[in-house]
């Protein structure tokens, strides 16, 4: 099969080799430094080896937990540190959340995130980042989801490879929280029930991902169950999947206080660290689990052996700090920036409203407009010198026109003076976020910070009220929500003009949002999330549930297997300027496609869009989702430019898991392969049919 289309330019959806370099878990002579970890465990003693599987302290000197480390066996300690939006050692660049940051469907951005994040944490004296938050969003209304990446796994573990990639150009990642954990409330006790194939095809392959291809160093177990075993205590997680199954050479520390339930069962299951500090694993614990036949020195050598391996991978014993200058430095600000303006979503421009003159007269309203609205409060917390709320960024960028400020409270019947009305609205870390009730507090400490998970999607109603106030007013009126998830905006969005989605934008939001509303920057960010109608359309979330069953189909697929209309789908979002998709045209491989497509600005405006590769089964005799996401690319074009954008699919991407024969199989029946600009927006198909004699083009 020969492809004769005219030549233009080829753009890679994702680029390895560039991705991962500079990635020193790829990097290791694994081998060679197993010999050395043999060699050195021969020289300690069994406190020396005690010492490596446990934190130091529970509370954090500087902002880092200690565990392990001896000076007189040239052994550092492990320094570790939170950060899945920057690092919460003294002050830090605060990025976007990763919610928003998977709306940029940019994998080469978010390396550069990760980079960053792993330099300002090696400043700070930091060599391991408890980062990303990786786990799947089953449910919009999940405290923590503003700290992952999205409803689904490819998407979730494509951001989470290139974000550790960039980390582990410095220091060490630690993914989190492994597995299936996605509730706050009865996080500490709550099973995740499910079966061997939703396991492996929804919960897991995100992990799998952070593990094989961008070689984690190490990884954090969950507070929940599986199956009514607890995370830190299960076998079939912590040994079959992770190092049978996957090859992990890293450790696995536990997550915080609660992480670590037992110590012979905890410990021969795979977990290799306590954290944050040594209270199953104490040195009395540990003799009565010996002495009783339970534990044995060889486990003991085998979790501190793993601890070991990492910091001579990563030769932490010489690596010099950088100058803590890089800590919110220039080029730390401008890369956050780039991150707000490409993370934002544009989800209603009636009438091309947006985006705004520059002689526009402007009145912003609420209070959120110049609230430094981060997002929760919990451990992914970042204190930055200076944040750009909207209002600081407006008038910025608008110099010296004047822009006018309305709080909630005011009186808003002059709006209709103006030409155009901003109402900023949204969530904050009182309404969504990690649920700490006896930690998470306010910066000043006075005022307990909640959190948790959220039992609807809609605002708050004195935040309705406010847009209906609005509304009543204004002339023109844009909405601009923050939050770090799905809100749903039925009731009042027909009541304004433009719509965008802005998460929780970081320390230099304000900048990005001005940029958009003023077509400096052309909106490209879709969403991660589906936004529904109604919680019906989702899979149930109960807050309060102690045992959870978790389907094969959740977020869009759970909507599309409903035949739903959310109200923005997955993968959705608007931009100034108008793209086209022609020329699909797939080629087989030894094992796997090379999907090419080409992709056209026929606007009038340079942008970028985000095409989106879905996988479909026809025939199948196995019940599988109506489509699942298997690629995408991100490709930036001048008004009239053409490029064709090339998306790799290798044969395991079409595999189910086979629970009777415990591995992956590839099915004989029509595959489908969809492209478009979201989930539900899919204007290019060709099939291909896998039969006895291999893959045929239909």
């Amino acid at each position: 099969m020969t492809d004769a289309r005219p030549f233009s330019e080829r753009v890679l959806a994702f680029d390895h080799d560039r991705l991962h370099a500079g990635n020193k878990g790829l990097a290791a002579d694994h081998d060679l430094i197993a010999t050395q970890v043999t060699q050195l465990l021969a020289t300690m003693t069994l406190a020396q080896k005690i010492h490596e599987i446990r934190g130091r302290q529970p509370e954090p000197v500087d902002g880092l937990y200690y565990a392990g480390g001896d000076k007189n066996l040239g052994i550092v300690p492990f320094k570790m540190v939170d950060g899945p939006r920057g690092t919460r050692a003294g002050n830090a660049t605060a990025f976007p959340v990763a919610i928003a940051r998977a709306a940029t469907f940019d994998t080469e951005l978010e390396r550069r995130v990760g980079l960053a994040i792993g330099l300002e944490t090696k400043a700070r004296g930091g060599n391991v980042l408890l980062a990303p938050t990786m786990n799947l969003l089953r449910h919009p209304g999940w405290g923590r989801a503003q700290e992952t990446y999205s409803e689904d796994t490819y998407h979730t573990g494509a951001m989470a490879a290139a974000f550790i990639s960039g980390v582990q150009n410095h220091i060490l990642a630690s993914p989190k929280h492994f597995a299936a954990n996605n509730i706050e409330f009865t996080r500490f006790e709550v099973s995740a029930d499910l079966s061997a194939r939703t396991l492996h095809e929804v919960y897991l392959p995100h992990f799998k991902r952070a593990i094989i291809e961008a070689g984690a160093a190490s990884i954090m177990s969950a507070y929940n169950k599986v199956n009514s075993i607890y995370c830190g205590e299960n076998p079939e997680l912590l040994t079959n999947i992770l190092r049978d199954d996957w090859g992990f050479r890293g450790f696995v520390e536990s997550d915080w206080f609660l992480g670590t339930r037992s110590v012979a069962p905890a410990l021969n299951a795979g977990l290799d660290i306590e954290m944050p500090s040594g209270y199953r694993f104490t040195d009395k614990n540990l003799a009565d689990a010996m002495e009783a036949g339970e534990l044995s020195e060889d486990t003991i050598n085998r979790a501190a052996g793993r601890a070991l391996h990492q910091k001579l991978a990563f030769d932490l014993a010489n690596q010099p700090t950088p100058d803590p200058a890089v800590v919110e430095c220039m080029e730390h600000l401008l890369l956050a920036r780039e991150v707000a303006e490409k993370s934002m979503v544009l989800l209603k421009n009636e009438d091309g409203i947006l985006p705004l003159p520059d002689d526009n007269a402007i009145a912003i309203v609420g209070d959120l407009a110049d609230w430094p609205n981060l997002g929760d409060r919990g451990s992914s917390f970042v204190t930055s010198t200076h944040v750009i709320t909207p209002l600081e960024g407006i008038r910025s960028r608008c110099r010296s026109r004047d822009v006018q400020w309305f709080k909630s409270d005011d009186d808003l019947t002059a709006l209709a003076d103006y030409d155009v009305t901003v109402v900023v609205v949204g969530l904050t870390y009182r309404e969504e976020g990690e649920f700490i009730p006896t930690q998470q507090q306010e910066a000043e400490g006075s005022e307990l910070a909640r959190g948790g998970d959220r039992t609807t999607l809609v605002l708050p109603d004195h935040q309705i009220a406010l847009i209906e106030r609005a509304a009543a007013h204004a002339d023109k009126l844009v909405v601009v929500l923050e939050g770090g998830s799905a809100i749903q905006v039925n009731g009042w969005i027909d009541n304004v003009d433009a719509l965008i989605m802005a998460w929780y934008p970081g320390c230099q939001g304000g900048h990005g949002l001005a940029s958009i509303l003023f077509g400096d920057t052309n909106p490209s960010g879709r969403l991660p999330v589906t936004i529904p109608e109604n919680l019906d359309q989702l899979v149930p979330f109960d807050v309060e549930a102690l045992n959870v069953t978790h389907e094969l189909l959740p977020g869009y697929k759970f909507v599309d297997f409903n035949h739903d209309e959310p109200a923005f789908p997955y993968g959705f979002g608007l931009s100034y300027t108008r793209f086209s998709l022609d020329n699909l045209f797939v080629e087989r491989y030894a094992n796997g496609f090379e999907v090419n497509v080409d992709v056209t600005n026929t606007g009038s405006m340079e942008g970028a869009t985000i095409v989106q590769l879905y996988l479909g089964y026809e025939e199948s005799e196995v019940h599988r989702p109506v489509r699942e996401l298997k690629g995408f690319g991100r490709v930036s074009l001048t008004p009239g430019q053409t490029k064709t954008l090339v998306i790799e699919v290798m044969d395991d991407d079409l595999k189910y898991y086979d629970e009777g024969l415990r591995t992956w199989q590839l099915e004989p029946c029509r595959y489908l392969f969809y492209l478009g600009f979201s989930s539900r927006e899919l204007d290019l198909e060709q099939a291909w049919i896998a039969g006895d004699e291999g893959f045929e083009p239909v």
